[in-house]
């Protein structure tokens, strides 16, 4: 009974062996498509970023540093980010969005420049890839993570688990072996002795 036992742990050890590595075969996948992304992401969070603080000083130029800072703050501009999760591989990964206000014009078009506006788009598309690459490094950092407790549990049931199950069932066959073979000489002694 011991031994159909331990062929069942061992058939599902072996089950549970294999889904594991494709898991972490799907997972190192999506880990490498999300590698792909942040360098993407990365590329166009600094070409914003350049594009919206190059407004910014020409906004300054024309217009003067505490101009600027008078009609930022006078913008109320408002940005809500929102995070939710979704499930990746059993993964639970954020998903990020940032939703902005437009405000209306808390200035006058007279005393303000064109570039103004320019600047306050750039620096909301900014915003809006920053939030996009930080969703991204955390789901690489996540994915990192489930990737590694996988590939312990792969390792433990390939190195551990399945030879420790393995040896054990070897070893009851080899002492059931010897049972029958005992049995067999005895019932052969007994055979000999009912003849005499």
């Amino acid at each position: 009974m011991e031994l159909l036992a331990l062929k069942n742990r061992m058939a599902l050890a072996e089950r549970g062996h294999k889904l594991l590595r494709e898991k972490r075969d799907s997972l190192i996948m999506e880990f490498f498509n999300a590698i792909a992304e942040i360098k993407e992401a990365r590329e166009k969070v600094d070409t914003t970023l350049n594009e919206a603080f190059s407004a910014l000083t020409q906004a300054k130029m024309l217009m003067g540093p505490s101009r600027v800072v008078e009609f930022a703050y006078a913008s109320g501009a408002r940005a809500e980010l929102t995070i939710s999760t979704r499930s990746m591989m059993g993964v639970r990964v954020p998903v990020l969005s940032v939703e902005q206000e437009n405000p209306e014009l808390a200035y006058s078009l007279p005393d303000s420049s064109a570039k103004l506006d320019v600047m306050s788009s750039k620096f909301r598309e900014a915003l809006a890839t920053i939030v996009r690459l930080a969703e991204i490094e955390s789901t690489v950092k996540r994915l990192a993570l489930e990737i590694e407790r996988t590939k312990r549990r792969v390792s433990a049931l390939e190195t551990v688990v399945i030879p420790r199950l393995d040896a054990t069932a070897r070893f009851i066959k080899l002492a059931l072996e010897e049972r029958e073979r005992e049995d067999f000489y005895r019932i052969k002694m007994v055979k000999e002795r009912l003849k005499k």
